[in-house]
């Protein structure tokens, strides 16, 4: 069988976790609207085998994908772990039974979501944690000192091994790093959202990981004038990762 280096590697600064480049996001793994069962089950079992058969060893998710759905999912279709693969989770929103994302970010909310990461992904503690703030696609600047406080106290326990941050603006990323070796960071980026270029070359040169999240521009097409009508000319049409 034939794998690919999908963009080469990458290894996490302070850390022994080198991954390649693409890695797969499990948001999809779940029912319409990031809710409830897929669909068809064992097709999604079967994409996550696919992926890791092809080189992938990252892993992005959430237990609120479903809520659980994709963390198990996951579980079920590659648990024993290969020991190269790196689960990158996430906290700061819930599902409620109205398909809404309320703000999860007490330290009630983050404690016991880290340890329903750890029970329905099957692990006694996790690769990398990120404390998402913000609003949906955008960061805001309030202070995230206490519920990043709470991570650092969880992983002081050995629940968490890694910090990272997402949704974050520039001055949240100061104040995580003052407080915790932060070790990746996930915001809004593709090609017509580039505010984060400066950002990006930042973080390069701190061996910093920066993971874009809708990089094909999310539950809309990329809205970019240009791209269209690029897109226009040669006949294409604008894609959505969603």
């Amino acid at each position: 069988m034939t794998t690919n280096k999908l963009g080469g590697t990458f290894t996490f600064a302070g850390t022994s976790m080198t991954v390649n480049r693409m890695g797969y996001g499990a948001m999809q793994l779940t029912g319409p609207g990031i809710y409830g069962e897929p669909r068809d089950r064992n097709e999604a079992i079967a994409v996550v085998r696919r992926a890791i058969e092809l080189g992938i060893n990252h892993i992005d998710t959430s237990d609120y994908y479903g809520p659980h759905v994709a963390n198990q999912i996951i579980k079920e279709a590659i648990h024993p772990y290969p020991d190269d693969l790196v689960i990158v989770t996430k906290l700061g929103a819930k599902r409620a039974p109205d398909k809404s994302w309320p703000v999860a970010l007490s330290a009630d909310d983050l404690t016991e979501g880290v340890h329903d990461n750890l029970r329905n992904l099957g692990l006694e503690a996790l690769d990398i944690m990120n404390l998402r703030v913000g609003g949906f696609t955008e960061p805001n600047d309030s202070s995230i000192a206490e519920p990043l406080g709470v991570l650092v106290k969880l992983q002081e326990q050995g629940l968490i091994k890694h910090i990272g941050l997402s949704n974050i603006s520039r001055a949240q990323f100061d104040e995580g790093a003052a407080m915790a070796d932060i070790v990746c960071v996930q915001n809004y980026y593709n090609l017509a959202q580039r505010g984060d270029d400066e950002f990006i070359d930042e973080l390069a040169a701190r061996g910093i990981a920066y993971t874009p999240f809708f990089p094909l521009g999310g539950f809309q097409p990329l809205q970019s004038e240009t791209l269209d009508k690029i897109a226009g000319e040669v006949g294409a049409r604008p894609c959505a990762n969603a």
